[in-house]
């Protein structure tokens, strides 16, 4: 280990913020001043589609519950005070995590330095990993192990119920890797659970909204909203706009507002792929990102975009996509104004990646505030053809 351990600066994890930037089609627009307020378009859709989203609710659409159980990059408070804990071993709890390293994180602890990004990436994403395998394990929670650890009463409370399913043990064993390393693993926010029927339920998010008849994301962070049904063939209609971005940090970025297809729901009680492990469709823009485990790129060769002009993502688009899981074909178009003949502008063509599961809106990350309404579905189109664009 390093000397220059003693002063390492905490270096903002920046994972997910690259994920998925596309590389501009043709030259931007000038920026125009956003009307916060601006009401959605009132342009009918075309007869025959059903809604679902009424403009009033959320019902037909799910967020993932507000809780935090994995560790990422930048859950890490003070690496050097975690890693003289984890050398030193002073508490039970640091022997036992201690005890977790294996290869890959020793080596990055030896190679670690805090002046090199290099080595400060490889040792968080080391550790990152050996906290995880402690989350998805067994209860940590021994009394002798924690005999000396201020436990939250949040955490008081949650251990008092044993939870034995997936997602509450995994909650269980963050808040009590936090209240161990208080100083040097940052605080997830609190999150709220009830009992019902005997089974610990956690509050969903609070990341998206329902304002002056759309559907809004918050800002909050990264994440997704996605229907409780699942679709195979269908086309997708809606009207959405990107309102505006609040940088918390100059690590996030600008990110265009997105739609996952091909999603796969999480099963009950447990955390989700990243996205869905979806494929992104980012609107009105057309750039894109493959999600699928073993990809996470921005699926080269797998989406054809065709020249289509500039769109100012601050104003009204009418976007439609057009999908067949059985085929693993999509095609997108938007229309920009409202009303106007639409453009194709995004083809994605890859019949592995076809498969039936929710529709999804993202929020690439913390700061974006996009809306979306007028959202409608035909669950039986007699072809593939873009009909906006006729």
């Amino acid at each position: 280990m390093k000397s220059a351990l003693a002063t390492a600066a905490i270096v903002a994890s920046g994972f997910f913020a690259a994920a998925s930037l596309s590389i501009a089609q043709t030259a931007e627009p000038a920026a125009a001043p956003v009307t916060v307020n601006e009401p959605p378009p009132t342009i009918p859709m075309p007869a025959g589609m059903t809604p679902i989203f009424d403009g009033k609710s959320l019902d037909g659409w799910l967020q993932p519950p507000d809780y935090v159980t994995t560790f990422g990059g930048g859950d890490f408070a003070d690496i050097p005070g975690f890693l003289k804990k984890l050398s030193d071993k002073p508490d039970p709890v640091s022997q036992f995590v201690a005890d977790q390293l294996d290869d890959t994180a020793k080596t990055a602890i030896t190679n670690y330095s805090a002046d090199d990004a290099g080595t400060v990436k490889a040792l968080k994403s080391a550790l990152s990993k050996t906290l995880n395998k402690i989350v998805t394990g067994p209860s940590v929670y021994d009394a002798t192990r924690f005999a000396a650890v201020q436990l939250r009463p949040e955490t008081t409370a949650l251990l008092q119920q044993n939870p034995t399913q997936s997602d509450a043990l995994l909650r269980l064993n963050r808040m009590l890797l936090e209240d161990a390393f208080p100083n040097e693993l940052k605080t997830s926010p609190i999150a709220k659970w009830s009992v019902v029927d005997g089974k610990i339920q956690f509050a969903q998010s609070s990341a998206w909204a329902v304002q002056d008849g759309a559907l809004v994301s918050l800002g909050l962070g990264r994440g997704v909203i996605y229907t409780k049904d699942d679709y195979s063939k269908y086309r997708l209609m809606f009207d959405m706009r990107h309102v505006r971005f609040e940088p918390p940090t100059d690590k996030h970025v600008n990110h265009e507002a997105c739609v996952l297809i091909f999603c796969t729901r999480p099963p009950e009680g447990q955390k989700g792929l990243d996205a869905l492990g979806g494929i992104q469709f980012q609107v009105p823009k057309g750039g894109s990102w493959d999600y699928r485990p073993g990809h996470n790129n921005g699926g080269k060769g797998e989406y054809t975009k065709p020249p289509h002009p500039a769109f100012n993502n601050n104003e009204w688009s009418r976007v439609e996509i057009v999908v067949d899981a059985s085929t693993g074909i999509a095609r997108m178009a938007v229309a920009q104004p409202v009303g106007s003949k639409a453009v194709e502008t995004l083809d994605f063509n890859v019949k592995e990646a076809g498969k039936v599961g929710p529709i999804a809106l993202q929020m690439h990350n913390k700061g974006l505030f996009d809306e979306y309404a007028n959202i409608v579905i035909d669950t039986n189109p007699s072809s593939m053809d873009l009909i906006s664009t006729k």
